[in-house]
């Protein structure tokens, strides 16, 4: 007997589950829906535009998405076009794989200015999601301070960087690469709590600082470990690499390019700084590291001149009705990928927003063995349950034949080596479908 299932959610974090159920079971409907009329999530607005190798994966997903047992429904809401509840009736089983698009807020006063953003909005601007179209941040200024020490803050540092030839070759947004090529923006401040040995960013994303056009890094050589110090045998083997590259950096005066990228550590945000509504600067607090690895402010502090400040420090997942949701984690409550009878999560919806995009390999084998032991429910028809409701609704379903279609488009758009020139609206991609 068919087994149905219903995936909340494109993104890595359902297409492996997607992968894993049609590998797992022979006989079974996939659905994937997704609110957007693209596949793929943060493959497609998530990881940077200079890095198309990393998107090569979603090669392995469009395989996935022509097997004959599943469909992709794009442009389909779950909390606007039907409920969860509507789901969990029509499907033997729902996955929730909607990962965490929400930015995590900063919590210091003047937060709410204009020229405060995110990093899952400021990425998004630049990777031409939809929802972030009309962003517009003014990179007129002659700072850019940005918040955090994983490789998303890296990636923004490095975006806003490149010269308008280097990233006119990627699949950035065409509005972000104009803006990006006529910027005055001189200095760019990347600020982290801790110290080099503690950040989070991996020697690739660093490495890349080093062959910049028109960016020079810097790095002041008082912050890093003494060079006799002996990583490994203190544990820190895997950041021997990070600092060996800064070392390198630390030597630069910042007189060899006209942008200068300065990878600061041991500060923390107290307040952002504005005057009409708008940022005008930052104030930082000196930190230090205690005994036992945890970072406290020193009460010292300064405050730098700045008009654009990013916050990379995380991001949330949204909460779907019906689903219990444990904000303190991040995820939605769950048992090893279980939700409840027949409700699953996968990705960050399962774990929180940390690892990966291969990380959410394992969750999707996990859900599809937890499938496996379901018990179908004729009663339960899947796909054409929602068909027909979706048809009562109105909705208009983007299919993955559809997504094609517009992919072609963007191809055929392409320019100056780029691998696409991508749809910035949800509007223009269904009036190219018509």
């Amino acid at each position: 007997m068919t087994v149905t299932v219903a995936i909340i959610g494109s993104g890595p974090g359902g297409f492996y589950a997607a992968t894993a159920l049609t590998k797992e079971i022979e006989d079974c409907r996939v659905d994937v829906i997704d609110r957007l009329p693209t596949p793929y999530g943060l493959i497609r607005a998530g990881v940077a535009p200079d890095h198309q190798s990393m998107k090569k994966v979603s090669a392995r997903f469009e395989k996935t998405a022509q097997d004959p047992r599943v469909r992709f429904l794009g442009n389909v809401e779950v909390d606007r076009d039907l409920t969860l509840a509507e789901l969990r009736s029509m499907y033997d089983a729902v996955v929730i794989a909607t990962g965490a698009p929400i930015d995590r807020r900063l919590g210091i006063p003047g937060e709410e200015l204009e020229g405060v953003f995110g990093s899952a909005e400021f990425v998004g601007w630049y990777n031409a999601h939809p929802d972030q179209r009309e962003l517009a941040p003014s990179l007129e200024s002659g700072t850019l301070v940005v918040i955090g020490a994983g490789n998303v803050a890296l990636d923004v540092a490095r975006m806003v960087a490149k010269t308008g030839d280097e990233v006119r070759v990627t699949d950035m947004a065409h509005y972000a690469v104009d803006e990006i090529d006529v910027t005055p923006i001189k200095d760019i401040y990347i600020y982290a709590r801790r110290g080099p040995l503690q950040a989070a960013f991996t020697h690739k994303e660093v490495q890349e600082f080093g062959h910049l056009e028109r960016a020079i890094p810097l790095v002041d050589p008082a912050v890093l470990p003494p060079e006799d110090i002996d990583l490994t045998s203190k544990g820190r083997g895997n950041q021997e690499k990070n600092i060996a590259l800064l070392r390198g950096y630390a030597v630069n005066t910042g007189d060899e390019k006209p942008v200068k990228i300065h990878i600061a550590f041991y500060a923390m945000p107290l307040e952002i700084l504005g005057d009409d509504g708008r940022v005008t600067g930052i104030r930082m607090e000196r930190t230090e590291l205690l005994d036992d690895g945890s970072c406290v402010g020193t009460g010292e502090t300064f405050d730098l001149p700045c008009n654009v400040v990013v916050s990379c420090i995380g991001t949330e997942s949204t909460v779907l009705e019906g689903a219990p949701f444990d904000e303190k984690r991040n995820r939605f409550v769950n048992a090893d990928g279980k939700i409840d009878d027949g409700l699953f999560a996968s990705g960050w919806a399962r774990r929180g927003p940390t690892g990966t995009i291969g990380t959410n390999h394992p969750d999707g084998v996990a859900v599809a063995n937890m499938v496996m032991e379901l018990t179908p429910d004729p009663a339960k028809t899947g796909p054409d349950a929602l068909d027909a409701l979706l048809n009562e609704r109105g909705v208009r379903v983007v299919t993955f034949d559809d997504w094609k279609r517009l992919e072609a488009a963007e191809e055929e758009a392409a320019s100056h080596g780029a691998p696409r020139r991508k749809f910035t609206s949800i509007d223009e991609m269904l009036d190219r479908l018509g």
